[in-house]
């Protein structure tokens, strides 16, 4: 009998940011089941220039799941004196999300605050099956899709068929990394559409709120080596399903100053 020629998976990575992330109606995707939303956004700059999102909030963002994949848990907490979303994974993947559209122009500084209590024992984000980490915050931008090689143009096509949306022209995250130096690249394997930015490495500073200020427009440019085009979506993502673990966060505000 002839063998049947099967499309090539994508990574859990890649699917999950092609779900997510997409620059399109996101609530249209039928493999995603969005659940009751948890945190909530200005949708307009304020007249100092900045744009806020709070925990203490309960609008405009909503948790994505899986379907096959255990879940993480968002919840609002205190946690030490500080409103926060607590996210709790057990060999579980899921997504805070929240769309919006930042022209080019206004992409200015973005601060956000974590606190990890612990590292995934045995995560690698250069590796597909290690690929976890206990925070991300990540965005999605807007461009010139005729500029996707050939291999990202089937990846594109290839998670508009599985997810009935394409894959984001650019995603950029900010991750906690468990050795590799910070400011470094992780590319992933698969496409260079997707890049993270080391902001924290190993365990000296667990067990405590960190803030990270951020020049999106700067970390854009050395990680895509192109100005960036619109921000379109914002997502936090806390995720053990790779390496079978479980792990806890917690995430403050997130702020985006105009430049």
């Amino acid at each position: 009998m002839p063998h049947l020629l099967r499309p090539p998976k994508l990574p859990r990575l890649d699917r999950l940011v092609c779900t997510l992330l997409a620059l399109g109606a996101l609530s249209a995707c039928s493999s995603l089941t969005p659940q009751p939303s948890v945190l909530a956004t200005s949708v307009a700059f304020s007249t100092t220039g900045d744009l806020l999102w709070t925990p203490a909030d309960q609008a405009h963002w909503s948790v994505v799941r899986f379907p096959g994949k255990r879940h993480t848990h968002f919840k609002l907490v205190d946690h030490e004196k500080r409103a926060g979303t607590q996210a709790d994974a057990a060999q579980s993947i899921s997504m805070l999300r929240h769309n919006l559209r930042v022209p080019p122009e206004q992409l200015g500084t973005l601060t956000f605050h974590w606190q990890v209590p612990e590292l995934i024992e045995g995560a690698d984000m250069a590796l597909r099956h290690a690929d976890d980490s206990p925070v991300r915050v990540v965005l999605a931008f807007e461009g010139d899709r005729r500029q996707f090689s050939a291999r990202d143009a089937m990846l594109s096509e290839l998670s508009l068929a599985l997810t009935g949306e394409a894959l984001p022209y650019a995603t950029l995250m900010y991750v906690w990394s468990n050795r590799r130096p910070v400011e470094s690249v992780i590319a992933n394997p698969r496409t260079d559409r997707i890049q993270k930015i080391v902001v924290e490495s190993g365990p000296a500073r667990l067990k405590q709120w960190l803030e990270y200020e951020r020049d999106v427009r700067a970390d854009f440019q050395k990680t895509f080596g192109e100005a960036p085009g619109a921000l379109l979506a914002i997502g936090l993502m806390t995720d053990s399903d790779n390496t079978q673990s479980t792990t806890r966060a917690w995430y403050g505000d997130i702020r985006l100053t105009r430049p």
